[in-house]
């Protein structure tokens, strides 16, 4: 990279300016002979000021550049293209990693507008920076935690500078309910494996198959056709039921490592910037912040962060290999809504996809699952059946 030059040289005598040369310690990288009294050398690009002072009768031009000087050079020529062309691909990587859309999938407004508050609790809106897969995990994972009760399933796909975020509500058997008067009924669709009966009449089979708000176990007691009394019908039932699962997996797959480091530090946040205040930075960490002080109208404040120092351990996985991690993943997901006896009975991949930097998945499960739910028993007279 060190500045270099080609000289033309004409004149009589060209091996006595050559040794002239050698003589004031010119290094001459390079001698091309075009004819007897004619010459092109290159030399280093501080030396030309000597060659000038001892050319005396030679005439010496430039004819080319190397080096450091060659790129100014070319710099000095092209440099509105250039810097066209730098500051294009700089505005197409800034605009490729903002967010313009957030699509939120599902009919529930309610439950439409919980997730896009919380999503915008972690910058995740319109006019804000994407954020990283390892993110997106921890960011689902925490939404998740929050509202057990009621949602059963979130996926935030990144597609694009938007993100699609799917949603499916929880369901859980109201458990607290009490009807003094009652039917144990199906909460979603399925088939029938186990009934557990406390009190009431069974009018499924097992293997039968039943659909959401189907009676299971009633609470009417016939005889002989005749509705002989009304009681509060009590038991459990699990069914088999179905999910489709997508799960998208990362070739670079990171695992984040905690370490038992821990600090206090103020910080200093001007825009997207941040300034610590200490001689100890942690290359990585997780932080719990508390604002000490915030402008009201710029994008300025101070806050004390509690650090702990992780490491990300990153790995280059093979399409098998982030496959396979995909299936766990899902698996992972499915057993985790999960609980008591409920279990997975079998999977089924439906499809997989290969992209450019990761795989998709698709995975059909069948699960034994408490379908039990309740309604109450309306007064009617007791010759009716229903």
């Amino acid at each position: 990279m060190t500045s270099k030059i080609k000289i033309n040289v004409k004149g009589k005598n060209i091996e006595r300016f050559i040794k002239r040369l050698k003589t004031n310690n010119i290094d001459l990288l390079k001698i091309e002979y075009i004819k007897y009294n004619e010459v092109n050398i290159i030399i280093y690009k501080k030396d030309y000021e000597k060659i000038l002072d001892i050319k005396s009768i030679y005439d010496v031009n430039i004819t080319n550049f190397y080096g450091v000087i060659k790129f100014k050079q070319i710099f000095s020529i092209y440099k509105h293209i250039i810097l066209f062309i730098v500051l294009g691909i700089a505005i197409l990587l800034f605009l490729s990693n903002i967010i313009f859309h957030v699509e939120i999938i599902h009919n529930d407004k309610d439950l439409r507008n919980l997730i896009i508050n919380e999503l915008e609790n972690y910058d995740i809106k319109k006019y804000k920076f994407k954020k990283n897969y390892t993110e997106i995990q921890n960011i689902k994972n925490d939404i998740l935690n929050k509202y057990q009760d009621k949602i059963e399933w979130l996926e935030i796909e990144e597609s694009g500078t938007s993100y699609i975020v799917r949603v499916e509500p929880r369901i859980i058997p109201n458990n607290e309910v009490n009807y003094e008067k009652q039917n144990i009924v199906a909460n979603k669709s399925a088939i029938i494996k186990k009934i557990i009966t406390k009190s009431g009449e069974v009018v499924k089979n097992i293997n039968s198959y039943v659909n959401k708000g189907d009676i299971i176990i009633s609470g009417n007691i016939y005889l002989n056709d005749e509705l002989k009394d009304t009681i509060k019908a009590d038991g459990t039932v699990y069914g088999e039921v179905w999910y489709n699962v997508k799960v998208e997996y990362p070739y670079v797959y990171s695992e984040i490592k905690e370490k038992n480091n821990f600090q206090d530090v103020y910080v200093l946040k001007l825009f997207n910037k941040e300034i610590e205040f200490t001689f100890n930075k942690f290359k990585e960490k997780k932080k719990e912040e508390i604002t000490i002080l915030k402008h009201n109208l710029l994008p300025i404040s101070l806050v004390e962060q509690h650090q702990q120092e992780i490491e990300t351990i990153s790995l280059l996985l093979t399409s098998e290999e982030a496959n396979d991690k995909a299936i766990t993943e899902a698996i992972k997901k499915m057993n985790e809504k999960l609980t008591g006896e409920e279990k997975i009975i079998n999977y089924k991949i439906l499809n997989s996809s290969v992209e450019e930097d990761k795989v998709i998945v698709e995975v059909f499960f069948t699960v034994y699952e408490d379908i039990t739910d309740y309604s109450k028993i309306e007064e009617q007279p007791k010759n009716e059946k229903n």
